[in-house]
């Protein structure tokens, strides 16, 4: 389930003394205070986080140099009162333009006004099924992933039941946003395997264009639905649709032009064979079973250096990105306490990246005491030139329960001059900032969590994605 946004070239002035807040969007904003002192990474069995009251709308809330300033709810069409943990009602990532905060979602996307982040509104919400609703922005134009198969060219919310149809769309749709009381799809491209994730990317050097890169990791559909997509699952089968991403291009100028141009083999080996990474399974006795490197779940791109990082399954890569039409490799990690290469973060600086890896998928308990530290956590790489070198690892710091889905999932860095600060969602794990300047030893700085949504059971809930936005940190809860 699903960060990519280009890291800034420079951290801001005002740094962590700004970062005070928290808001949770359909379902809040937290902050950070300035100072604050870092606790072991080793896990605590003493927290205030450990026994706290479930509920859906009433759990027990705590928070440790963070305080919930805003709230906004659910609209009615964006929810299923009967099924609270209904998948294709989810709330999913976040995208920021000015004063609107754009949530995205299985069902489509809210727009917020956060002019006055401790009184967030809706402004707008458009329906558009198709799951997961991965959203970014450039200028007007609004970049939206769909991959399910219900997704309709039309937005329509009937699905398409027959298995080869000209009304189903899987891909990235394009919206025209200058008008929000009536967003205008004006693209809708379509790829092989839909989109679960995309990242926008930007070439100082083609001011005319944008490009996206997608990250397909669905079934891969008919060649008789859309021309050239392949099934083939062969290791040496050049024609599958498997081990790629796709890249559009987006004339700014004529986004109506959209169009795939290229669909590069960024996995394969020195000798051209496509499968050239991790091929799937375990990495001896006592190591995660991690998948096979076929598809990239996650690209964070770093416009400024030429670099993008790619979490890719079975593997975290390293990407030359000066020509974004034809990305290149330049380096590939492996970590055998990783299940599934799930993100991506740079530092400031471009001299470290961390990687998190969704063990469980974002759907299953992975944060308790059975659970290992360096199992659905973070991995914290060194960058020189293009070699990475393994630093430490990363964890949420506190035992959850068997009724909480946990794991590493969306955040993005704190702009802070001199340290590496992000803040980070955990599902029902909750929001965990932390300092990882040092690299070997990431210390948790503040956090916010509340109770689970059940107690007897594992209702799908918590924050997908937390980001600082111009002094706060907003998160999506699902």
């Amino acid at each position: 389930m699903t960060p990519r946004s280009t890291v800034p070239p420079s951290p801001s002035p005002n740094g962590i003394r700004r970062v005070r807040h928290l808001l949770i969007l359909a379902g809040s904003l937290i902050a950070a205070t300035a100072g604050a002192q870092g606790d072991s990474v080793a896990i605590s069995h003493d927290d205030p986080r450990i026994g706290l009251r479930a509920g859906y709308n009433d759990a027990a809330e705590v928070a440790r140099n963070m305080e919930l300033v805003g709230h906004g709810a659910r609209p009615q069409n964006f929810g299923n009162a009967q099924n609270l943990g209904d998948f294709a009602f989810l709330n999913g990532d976040l995208a920021f333009k000015g004063n609107l905060a754009f949530q995205g979602g299985f069902n489509g996307f809210q727009v917020w006004d956060i002019s006055n982040p401790k009184s967030p509104t809706l402004r707008t919400s458009f329906v558009c099924p198709g799951g997961q609703g991965d959203p970014s922005i450039y200028k007007n134009l609004l970049f939206f992933s769909v991959e399910e198969t219900r997704g309709r060219v039309d937005c329509g919310g009937q699905g398409v039941t027959d298995t080869v149809s000209a009304e189903r769309f899987r891909g990235v749709r394009i919206f025209d946003i200058s008008d929000l009381d009536h967003p205008k799809q004006v693209a809708a491209v379509q790829t092989c395997r839909g989109s679960h994730t995309h990242t926008l990317v930007i070439d100082p050097n083609d001011p005319e264009n944008v490009y996206i890169y997608v990250s397909g990791t669905s079934v891969v559909r008919s060649g008789a639905e859309l021309a050239g997509c392949s099934r083939g699952a062969s290791l040496t089968d050049t024609t599958t649709s498997l081990f790629r991403i796709d890249i559009i291009q987006v004339p700014v100028a004529a986004p109506q032009n959209a169009r795939v141009v290229n669909s590069p083999r960024i996995f394969a080996d020195s000798a051209g064979a496509i499968a050239g990474l991790w091929q799937g399974g375990a990495h001896g006795e006592g190591t995660q079973t991690t998948s096979q490197t076929n598809q990239c779940h996650d690209i964070t791109v770093y416009s400024a250096i030429g670099l993008a990082a790619g979490a890719c399954s079975g593997n975290g890569i390293l990407l030359d990105i000066h020509d974004p039409v034809h990305p290149k490799r330049i380096a590939a990690v492996i970590d055998p306490n990783f299940a599934y290469w799930h993100s991506a973060t740079f530092n400031n600086d471009g001299t470290k990246v961390l990687f998190s890896d969704e063990w469980g998928g974002g759907m299953a308990p992975r944060c308790r005491a059975t659970d290992k530290l360096t199992w659905g956590a973070d991995a914290i790489f060194y960058r020189t030139g293009d070699k990475l070198t393994p630093a430490g690892h990363y964890k949420l710091p506190v035992v959850q329960t068997d009724q909480e889905n946990c794991v590493a999932h969306n955040g993005s860095l704190i702009p802070v001059p001199g340290r590496d600060i992000m803040t980070q969602a955990w599902y029902q794990g909750g929001v965990s900032v932390f300092d990882f300047t040092d690299a070997a030893h990431p210390k948790e700085i503040a956090f916010f969590d509340r109770g689970p949504m059940d107690a007897t059971k594992l209702l799908l809930g918590g924050e997908w994605g937390t980001y600082w936005y111009n002094g706060y940190i907003y998160a999506s809860e699902i």
